[in-house]
């Protein structure tokens, strides 16, 4: 979209092959999985389907795209991170990113629940609260995607085992996710 390719010009950015083919490859209905070196624009990449698809005003308002870190720090990072181009795109009143983690301050995961923002960023232990809760049907049944970063760093521990679980739910909870 134009609003996308005027906020790379802006920086004198052009989108890079890994973030055109993610894209392309949401957009087919295709999952993913992107190795890159540090500083390659990972986070933009994976974020990209999302923004577009928010941009063009897919989705019901709801709960759109999970990411889903072993570091409750990235999170917050991450959406620092994406608040230039939420912002620069001119999409703030469209997307709201948040993060929910053990830090998250009980008023805010229950808003969260019933009035959730389109990009969540989260933890294992967060997700498998998310799934078993009770409004878990209505929370994610609008989910079009799941963003998993630094996966390396989970998939050999009992965190790993327990995001493995949460996905299946997932994927029982979501009827649009992709598989």
């Amino acid at each position: 979209p134009a609003a996308f390719a005027d906020w790379f010009a802006a920086r004198g950015w052009a989108p890079r092959p890994h973030q055109l083919a993610l894209l392309a490859a949401a957009q087919a209905g295709r999952s993913a999985l992107l190795v890159a070196p540090t500083g390659a624009g990972k986070t933009l990449a994976g974020f990209l389907p999302t923004l577009v698809e928010l941009a063009e005003g897919d989705g019901k308002g709801g709960l759109h795209t999970l990411y889903i870190s072993p570091l409750k720090a990235l999170a917050v990072d991450i959406a620092r991170n994406l608040e230039a181009p939420v912002s620069g795109i001119g999409l703030e009143a469209k997307i709201r990113v948040e993060t929910r983690t053990g830090d998250t301050p009980s008023h805010k995961r229950t808003r969260q629940v019933s009035r959730p923002p389109q990009i969540l960023l989260t933890t294992p232990e967060q997700l498998a609260l998310l799934v078993a809760h009770r409004e878990a049907a209505e929370l994610f049944s609008g989910l079009k995607r799941v963003v998993l970063d630094e996966l390396h760093a989970l998939v050999t521990s009992k965190r790993g085992d327990l995001l493995s679980l949460g996905l299946a739910r997932l994927h029982r909870l979501a009827p649009g996710l992709a598989a």
